[in-house]
């Protein structure tokens, strides 16, 4: 796992995915998010790293991006990235890719769950799954 740190973004699959929303049009985002999350949410078999990395990613810039969001976005990795306010229905949709990437046929979970950091890594989705059931109303 390409991970250095316990941040949402700390990850290659996460970089992956800034890197390319920066390289596109702000108005095709939400598209590319969308997309990842469903992929993410729609994952009937095992999920891989990368896919959750990514779908975690996008959960977290979509919290970030709603109008009452308390969720940090990544300036660190992506300072001049804007996303704009996404309707509540990925709210809804960055829940369901959550819960993907938490179950057990999770390669992002079983690695998280071997490893030293493994419980403050679920309070981060915990706390991020919150805010974004919280608007998914």
């Amino acid at each position: 796992m390409g991970t250095w740190g316990m941040g949402l973004f700390d990850n290659d699959g996460a970089a992956d995915l800034l890197d390319d929303l920066v390289a596109m049009p702000e108005d095709r985002r939400l598209g590319a998010l969308r997309g990842v999350l469903s992929s993410a949410a729609a994952e009937r078999d095992y999920l891989e790293a990368p896919e959750g990395e990514m779908a975690v990613a996008a959960a977290a810039l979509i919290a970030a991006a709603r109008a009452d969001g308390t969720a940090p976005a990544d300036p660190a990795h992506a300072p001049d990235l804007t996303v704009p306010e996404p309707p509540r229905r990925l709210a809804v949709l960055a829940v369901h890719a959550l819960d993907r990437v938490l179950a057990p046929d999770s390669e992002l979970a079983e690695l998280w769950d071997e490893s030293d950091g493994g419980q403050e890594w679920l309070a981060h989705l915990a706390r991020l799954r919150a805010e974004l059931a919280g608007g998914a109303d």
